[in-house]
């Protein structure tokens, strides 16, 4: 599921038609993959998640759920792009609205005393991966996730794995934890609140004493620092607070939301889309000024809300 959820955003983000349909194979086999393992229930059956056992999991984690929703959404809005059938497309939206439902249904419960989730069917304590919803647009219970993430689970060193009670031994933390939950924090609208953190975390992570690059964990591999995780971090700013979303290979969403005590955020020679793109944001009369560049020419220049999606083509 990870493939397939990370390949469509990666194909439909370069533009690459010929390189989609070379992979469309391999994205059509993990998505038929995921289909074969969908419970009564409506959630994906997996034995382990990202962590690698590391963590228990059960039989279905909210993690793989999750990512199987953003590959789903992708994956229709790539099927489109390629000119794939229109039958194709609807099953995948189709599939991926049945499936949110199913995560609320099955995932959605009161931990700790907050409206958010529970990470698989026999979990008592508040996980890190509570994130995953946020981040590929899940937000019936974004209020109490956030304040389990940005709250309880919250620590020196962001977002702590799991938060258990009366726990002697040292806390754990993956780093990659808190940068998706960054990324949904500002994705689902919450800018002020996430800077407040980020602010926080970037000074000790990246301008404290392991710089200048993300870690991935703690104590296992001695906070090593990796690449990965620190692309996760560039990730804050694109799909959180610019809310960019590729729709096709020449289109997609943006949804800026800029933390009330910034004047304008600026991203500049983005290669995507086969084609150098800038993106400035100003605030203008308690709205923003959004002005989109391909290679060098203004393809939309819009006033809009704060936090209010908008279409851009590039073609």
């Amino acid at each position: 599921m990870y493939i397939a959820y990370g390949a469509t955003h990666f194909l439909l983000a370069s533009g690459d038609r010929d390189r989609a349909e070379e992979l469309w194979p391999l994205i059509d086999w993990c998505l038929e993959y995921s289909r074969k393992r969908v419970t009564a229930d409506g959630i994906v059956a997996s034995e382990s998640d990202e962590l690698e056992g590391r963590f228990p999991t059960g039989s279905a984690n909210l993690s793989t759920s999750s990512l199987y929703y953003g590959a789903l959404i992708q994956a229709g809005r790539l099927a489109k792009a390629m000119g794939k059938p229109r039958s194709m497309v609807s099953d995948y939206e189709t599939r991926a609205q049945r499936l949110s439902g199913a995560i609320e249904k099955y995932f959605g419960a009161k931990m700790d005393g907050l409206d958010t989730y529970r990470y698989y069917k026999e979990n008592t304590t508040l996980r890190s991966w509570i994130c995953l919803p946020l981040a590929v647009g899940i937000n019936q219970r974004k209020n109490g996730t956030l304040d389990a993430l940005f709250g309880k689970l919250w620590s020196t060193n962001g977002v702590l794995t799991e938060l258990k009670e009366n726990d002697s031994a040292a806390p754990v933390f993956w780093d990659r934890g808190t940068l998706y939950a960054f990324r949904g924090a500002f994705k689902a609208g919450a800018a002020d609140r996430a800077l407040e953190r980020l602010r926080a975390y970037s000074k000790t992570r990246l301008t404290g004493f392991r710089v200048p690059y993300v870690v991935e964990a703690w104590p296992e591999n001695g906070m090593a620092q990796l690449s990965a995780e620190s692309a996760l971090y560039c990730r804050i700013f694109t799909e959180g607070l610019l809310g960019l979303e590729p729709t096709g290979f020449n289109t997609f969403l943006l949804r800026p939301n800029l933390p009330s005590e910034w004047s304008h955020l600026e991203l500049n020679n983005m290669m995507a889309f086969n084609n150098a793109i800038d993106i400035q944001v100003k605030r203008k009369n308690n709205k923003l000024q959004v002005t989109v560049l391909k290679n060098g020419k203004i393809v939309v220049d819009r006033l809009i809300k704060n936090n209010t999606e908008i279409l851009v083509s590039v073609k």
